[in-house]
């Protein structure tokens, strides 16, 4: 992107080198004095965003280890809110895309995407704006905005009430969370009231049925 301004720091997570190694190119062919750094895992991602503190993207891999379907982008959000996140995935579904936009990612490239188009798309992400294949983007806004809504809210959710409510969705008691986290019940209890606070719902069953409407997995 030329004219960008100088000193960008991106993380590249994925498990394939020669994935990473081509979004290095794209970055360095397009950004002024850009840190490209590497991660193959989703707790690679997290941790080099934890230690290097200021960040102006992440690029996570979809189906790289320790993802988990879109769980993975679900919980990167909640920790690093500020922080814009692209996705990358081979697939070029567009239910697909449409999910992880809803989901709180700036942007999906799809890994047959020319260079030339990863710096264009990686250049809009770091302008603020959205990016989706041209082909994709005009079905993005007839998205349900219930499910969009719902999205939102569930990346709102810290680590913690993430993991909670992927236990709720599998039918654990309070009880039963507090043994598998190690804390009171009623450190459970008050994040099972925040998340149906955060989600807009009244009962632990409206939260699982919200979870489940975008197919949410389990946190790692």
């Amino acid at each position: 992107m030329e004219g960008a301004e100088p000193g960008w720091t991106v993380v590249v997570a994925d498990d394939h080198p020669l994935v990473r190694d081509a979004m290095r190119h794209a970055l360095t062919q397009s950004l002024n004095d850009v840190t490209v750094v590497d991660a193959s895992s989703l707790d690679e991602a997290k941790a080099a965003v934890d230690r290097l503190g200021s960040v102006d993207l992440v690029i996570l891999d979809l189906n790289m280890p320790g993802m988990d379907g879109f769980t993975g982008l679900a919980s990167m959000r909640a920790a690093h809110p500020l922080v814009p996140v692209a996705m990358v995935s081979a697939t070029n579904d567009e239910t697909v895309m449409r999910r992880a936009i809803e989901f709180g990612a700036a942007g999906f490239i799809p890994k047959s995407s020319p260079l030339e188009t990863i710096a264009e798309a990686v250049g809009q992400i770091l302008d603020g704006q959205v990016w989706l294949p041209p082909s994709t983007a005009p079905a993005a806004a007839g998205t349900g905005t219930s499910r969009q809504d719902i999205a939102k809210r569930l990346g709102e959710l810290t680590p913690q009430q993430l993991k909670v409510l992927a236990m709720m969705s599998q039918g654990l008691l309070n009880k039963q969370i507090a043994y598998e986290l190690g804390v009171g019940e009623a450190t459970v209890k008050a994040h099972v009231t925040a998340i149906l606070k955060k989600l807009g719902v009244h009962s632990r069953t409206q939260a699982v049925i919200a979870a489940r409407l975008l197919d949410f997995k389990t946190v790692d």
